[in-house]
């Protein structure tokens, strides 16, 4: 099914460089730290042991290793990680404001609610 909220992008190539850096900017920051939207574990990540967890947020923290194959829009909106044997994902979703829809500008944190799940490989 069609979003029929999605707006067709606008404007010159060089406005689109500097919203997808925006919109990277604000993804990194949420993987980093934490901060700037929600973050939430699945049953699966929920279960690790403690010092296995703790790992699993430290290595999604640190990792930069985007390519042009895992990350072809730019945007640092998911990723694939190992801990210990496991298959970790994480996906950064961009919500409107009701977290109904996806947002109306990505790089607009004034009307974005940021997302972040972290789940095993074998929960997808």
């Amino acid at each position: 099914m069609r979003d029929t909220n999605l707006q067709p992008m606008t404007g010159s190539p060089d406005d689109h460089k500097v919203e997808t850096a925006a919109i990277r900017d604000l993804n990194d920051q949420l993987r980093r730290s934490f901060e700037g939207g929600q973050v939430l574990m699945t049953q699966g990540v929920n279960a690790l042991v403690g010092k296995t967890l703790a790992q699993v947020l430290l290595v999604i923290r640190d990792f930069e290793d985007f390519t042009e194959d895992n990350d072809p829009w730019g945007i640092h909106e998911f990723g694939s990680v190992q801990v210990d044997g496991q298959t970790v994902f994480f996906k950064i979703d961009a919500y409107d404001d009701n977290m109904e829809y996806g947002s109306p500008n990505p790089a607009d944190p004034e009307v974005t609610k940021r997302v972040m799940t972290i789940l095993l490989a074998s929960e997808y």
